[in-house]
Order: C-alpha cells, then structure tokens, then sequence
C-alpha cells in the first residue's frame, strides 16, 4: 500500500516524538533475547530511506543477506524509484527463497510517516548527503536503529546535534564507513594496527589522496516530474529551480547522481571520499574523538555551471600531537602514513562499492604497501592494541542491533571524520591558517570560519525545526 504525503511537519512531530508535556519520550532498549518480538519469526524489520544506486548495489543486498532481517518497508521522494525499490526488493527476495510476495512491503513518499510504523525495528538511510543528520534524528526519537550512509552530516552543527542525539536515546547507530570492517577490506585494520603498535615508529606525517570533482554546464530550468516531490527533496537547503542534472537521473538508477557535486547538497568529494580516508587517519592516529587544532589549504572552485563543489585542492592540517595530514589529489587515492621509522600506505586497491567509484581502476598501486614489506609481516602480539574487529560493515550493524553494543563507526566517530573533513573544505575557503578547539567544536577568534559551521535551514524542514519542538535538548 502507498501512502501519499498527508501529515504535516508539525503534527509528525507532535504526534509521534513528543510526549503530552513536549517532552521526549525515550524509547526502551529491549534485551535481545525479546528483540522484534512483535515481528514474525523474531526478524528485525527494517526500512529504507531513499532508494538510489548505494541502496540498490550496497546497502540493502548487504543486509537482506542475513536471514534475521527483514525488509518491510521503502521511502523515497521519487515514487518511481519508490515502486522500483518495491520490485527489487521481491525479486531478491524471490532469488533467495524461492518464493513469489515473500514480504508485504509498505511504501511511502514521506519517510516520516513511516517512522510512525512501531512495528519498525531499524532503518538504513541512503539519501544525499543533505538528508542524513535530519531522518536519522527522527529516527533515533522514534526508536529506531539506524545505519545511515556517510558522511554524518552536511554541516559540523548538525553532526554534533546528531551524535549527543544517539548518545542521548542509546539507539544503535552505524555509520557506512566500511574501511573499518574486514570484508571488503581487511588491509585497513591492519595498517591501522600496525601504526597504533609502533611499526614504524612514531608518526609524524599522513598524507590523504583524494580527487576533485569537474565542473559541468549550465542546466536549463525543466518541470518537475510528476513522480517527484522536489520541495521534500530539497529539504532544508534554498530553494533552486529544478533541472535533473541537479538531482538524479529519471532514467538510470545506479548512474552517479547530479547532486553530488553540488555545493548546496554536500561538500565534494572531501567529504564524499574524506569521510572514509581521514576516518582511516582517525582510527590509525587515535584521534576517532577529537580533530584538528589548526588547518589551512586553499582550491579551484567553477565560476560558473551547475556543478561547483571543488575541483584540484591542497589543504594541510595539524593534531595535537603534532602530526601533519596533508589532504590533495596529488596524491595516490589512499592513505599514506609516514613515521621515524618507515611508511605504510592503504587503499582500496581495484575493489569497489560502485562502479562510479574514483580511482576504482587505478590497479598499479598495492592496496597494502610499506618502505620495507617486511613491517607488513608483523604479528600483533596477545598484549600489544587490537582493534575493534568487524566482519562486514552491516553485519557489525546487526550484531549490534541484537546485542545492544555498540558497533565499529558510532554516531560520535563518525561526526568527527566528517567534522574534520568539513574543517578542510572551509580552509579551502578562506585564506590563512585557522585555529580550532575540538573540545568546543569551535574556530578560535574567527567569527566567518564559525559562521560556515551551520547553514541557514529551510522552513519546515532540518535539524533546528526538529529539535526545537522539545523541551530540555
């Protein structure tokens, strides 16, 4: 069954978040032994916010894999994408169980309504980088789990207003950054390990390969399809007349979507990218809860087109403990890291999520590589770090659900790869060196960089009209 877009923004929230004194109602963390009770063979139901390429070829095949899920319900603006979600779905479904109409899938084009749906237990969010700390909110206060796409946020406010949200309701959050799984890519942990444990001596510099993105034309103004909701689409950004290249194609779901390389919708590809290679530096440097305490850069911006995140950049920041990352498409797509006593350098490789990937055929650089390849050889010791181990990104994600642990890339890890790489973007903007305090999440004596931390939101949309109608947040 469809349901159409009947509720408004204020009654979803009082109606559904809020309890008779406009208070937050805190949901229950059941124990696991009586997780899903309500669900029919104890399965975790689970909804997907915004079907698009990541949905199709990365998220849900990843997590209707394991038996204990199942897939109940799809939400997108774009009903097409909507009713082809719905075929997807049943068709894998259909492949694995032999099996016509193995679930009753709901649909909706306001994902808000379906949270209202109790019988929920979680749900993956898959939408462009603008409606991410917004539904996953939402979702926490209607509680559910929630594993959502990186990066955390369009702005470092709304990441941390997300994150003291999950820490605040105790929901299970998982952040899409797969390089600290095992599966695809166990060379990420173990160059993280082999740092963390002194490989090669004490590191001093990293540097983080990472492409920009082209400028593209001018894009004529054309009607708004009658599938698509663009003003929900739009969310909390400006109003901007619509053209598809600025939103995705009507035509192809897995082709790599014009909002991408849009500033209004995200930052490029320092964050695209960033939130997975400087998250890598994180978990290797042992910074996951802090950031940078000064950083400068500067990059090539299009004057004019569609398309103007940025092109070619070069921005160097400086931790705490004195290390250098150094962040450019300069260098080879991945992560180099540079101590007193060696390097070690980790990629992809030639794997990839989808096949729009950057870098994807570049398949001259090993995906695990070091000054001397012996240092790769090395065993961690029984006392020496372990990093947290994790499978496969949504299998950790599950486990969690079931176990009421937290997962690998929590709400709070995952704001701060992405505040991070926020922090580069705004030093490509503004000249000089900037000083940051990452205890306050706060530029220091720099009232424009501070001002780029937030974004004016579009009424009745974002975060602030969210979290504004409860008391005590």
């Amino acid at each position: 069954m469809t349901h159409e877009k009947n509720i408004t923004r204020r009654k979803f929230i009082r109606s559904s978040l809020a309890g008779a004194a406009g208070t937050i109602v805190l949901p229950t963390i059941v124990p696991a032994s009586v997780f899903g009770r309500s669900a029919p063979s104890n399965k975790i139901n689970i909804a997907q916010i915004g079907f698009g390429r990541i949905a199709m070829t990365h998220d849900l095949p990843l997590t209707m894999m394991h038996d204990i899920t199942r897939l109940v319900a799809i939400a997108d603006v774009d009903s097409i994408r909507m009713q082809a979600g719905k075929k997807w779905v049943l068709n894998f479904y259909e492949e694995k169980t032999g099996r016509k109409n193995f679930v009753d899938i709901s649909l909706y084009q306001d994902y808000r309504e379906m949270l209202l749906d109790t019988s929920i237990d979680a749900v993956i969010i898959s939408t462009p980088d603008h409606w991410h700390a917004q539904p996953a909110i939402e979702a926490a206060l209607t509680g559910k789990d929630i594993y959502l796409q990186k990066p955390a946020s369009l702005t470092v406010e709304e990441g941390r207003q997300m994150s003291n949200i999950m820490h605040r309701t105790g929901r299970i959050f998982q952040q899409g950054s797969q390089q600290r799984s095992l599966d695809p890519w166990p060379q990420f942990k173990k160059a993280c390990e082999l740092i963390r444990n002194g490989r090669i001596g004490d590191i001093h510099t990293v540097y983080v390969g990472l492409p920009g993105d082209p400028s593209g034309p001018g894009e004529p103004e054309m009607p708004v399809p009658d599938n698509l909701d663009y003003d929900m689409w739009l969310g909390s950004t400006p109003y901007v007349y619509y053209t598809e290249n600025r939103v995705h194609s009507q035509t192809d779901i897995e082709s790599r979507p014009g909002w991408l390389r849009c500033e209004q919708f995200g930052a490029g590809m320092i964050t695209g990218w960033g939130a997975h290679h400087i998250d890598t530096a994180h978990w290797a440097m042992g910074t996951e809860y802090t950031g940078p305490v000064e950083i400068e850069g500067s990059a090539e911006f299009p004057q004019s087109g569609l398309w103007n995140v940025h092109g070619n950049f070069k921005t160097t920041a400086r931790y705490a403990n004195g290390v250098l990352m150094h962040v450019s498409g300069e260098y080879p797509n991945g992560v180099k890291f540079v101590g007193s006593e060696g390097w070690i350098f980790v990629s992809r490789g030639a794997v990839q999520v989808t096949a729009s990937d950057p870098g994807a055929e570049d398949t001259e650089l090993l995906a695990l590589d070091a000054s001397d390849r012996k240092i790769l050889d090395s065993v961690i010791g029984p006392d020496e770090i372990h990093l947290y181990e994790s499978p496969e990104q949504h299998k950790n994600w599950i486990d969690s659900i079931i176990s009421r642990k937290d997962p690998v890339a929590t709400a709070e890890i995952g704001h701060r790869s992405c505040s991070a790489c926020l922090l580069h973007h705004i030093a490509m903007k503004l000249p000089g060196k900037l000083y940051w305090n990452p205890e306050k999440e706060r530029f220091i004596n720099n009232d424009e960089a501070n001002a780029m931390l937030s974004r004016p939101q579009r009424w009745p949309y974002g975060t602030n009209y969210t979290l504004e109608n409860f008391n005590g947040l």
